[in-house]
């Protein structure tokens, strides 16, 4: 399974809105420039993160992006389900009633496929994990990699 890049990009995002601790919005070039990223792209996914409840924009020149809810409210879950949406990453389309299972009587195909039910328990598994873990739980694991990581960002920010 490959996910959209977007959703590092927008995990990262959080992160950063949290690490600026300002009240005022942030603009979209300035969260692109950032990590060097491309404005108009980074846009969707921000507002995907609208959409979903994860962030809030304001219009106009002095616009941008702050985050709705604290990062401990935001799960890894609810970030991959903003930007992939809430679709599940397997989708069985039932070979198995094609090629020699054709014309096989309908009753031998009450049981789900043994494949699609294996990966749907794998999705599963994957998918409780994301919601387990909060931005908060991934902010504290990356401060304790690098502790003055938040005031590196609020500098950098300070200065661009």
């Amino acid at each position: 399974m490959r996910m959209n890049e977007g959703v590092e990009w927008a995990a990262h995002i959080c992160l950063l809105l949290d690490w600026l601790e300002t009240d005022e919005p942030v603009s979209t070039g300035t969260l692109a420039k950032s990590y060097d990223l491309p404005p108009a792209y980074l846009n969707k996914q921000l507002q995907a993160l609208v959409r979903a409840g994860i962030a809030s924009s304001t219009a106009g020149r002095h616009g941008g992006f702050r985050l709705a809810r604290p990062l401990s409210e935001i799960t890894m879950m609810d970030v991959v389900a903003a930007i992939e949406g809430p679709d599940e990453a397997f989708q069985c389309t039932e070979i198995r009633r094609r090629g020699m299972g054709a014309g096989t009587a309908e009753r031998e195909f009450r049981v789900p496929c043994s494949i699609s039910t294996a990966m749907r328990r794998a999705e599963l598994a994957w998918r409780r994990e994301l919601a387990r873990q909060t931005l908060a739980d991934v902010q504290a694991d990356a401060e304790r990699n690098a502790p003055r990581l938040g005031d590196h960002v609020r500098a950098w920010y300070a200065r661009n």
